[in-house]
């Protein structure tokens, strides 16, 4: 139903982050549907929590490095086959430090840096189209200041 029709809509805001080291990105291998697939660090956001915030706490719970967000890379607005409804906030970050021994969030397998090449030769276990979409625009350049995304208290 429709927010027309008289019901309530809203869509899934989720995060994700695009972090970079030596020209390889930081994925994750994750059980998802009952499927091994490759996302970046990526997640809900929570209540009370900035998009900023959650791109940090997603990478480190999903991951275990620490990262600092540099740059908005975009916005993203995807309807799965599902017919859930997700909107996107994907950030560049910068590595700062791996945690040692961190326990990864339940599903994850594992965490991986690959080349540009390596993940796109992966599409087909992409979690979602979002997932070389993000990179695609990463790669030509799509970086913008952090001051577009506010949090009002």
């Amino acid at each position: 139903m429709s927010y027309r029709e008289g019901r309530f809509w809203q869509p899934d805001v989720t995060v994700a982050t695009l972090v970079v080291r030596d020209g390889r990105l930081l994925c994750v291998e994750e059980r998802a549907n009952g499927q091994l697939v490759i996302n970046q660090p990526a997640g809900h956001l929570e209540p009370d929590e900035s998009l900023i915030e959650a791109a940090v706490r997603e990478t480190r719970e999903e991951t275990g490095w620490n990262v600092r967000v540099t740059d908005l890379v975009g916005a993203y607005q995807w309807k799965a086959e599902t017919g859930r409804h997700y909107l996107r906030f994907a950030f560049a970050a910068e590595p700062i430090h791996q945690v040692p021994d961190a326990r990864l969030d339940e599903g994850i397998v594992q965490a991986l840096w690959l080349a540009p090449s390596e993940l796109q030769a992966l599409a087909s276990r992409h979690r979602s189209p979002l997932v070389w979409r993000c990179v695609a625009d990463y790669l030509g350049g799509s970086r913008h200041p952090l001051d577009l995304v506010r949090q009002l208290a």
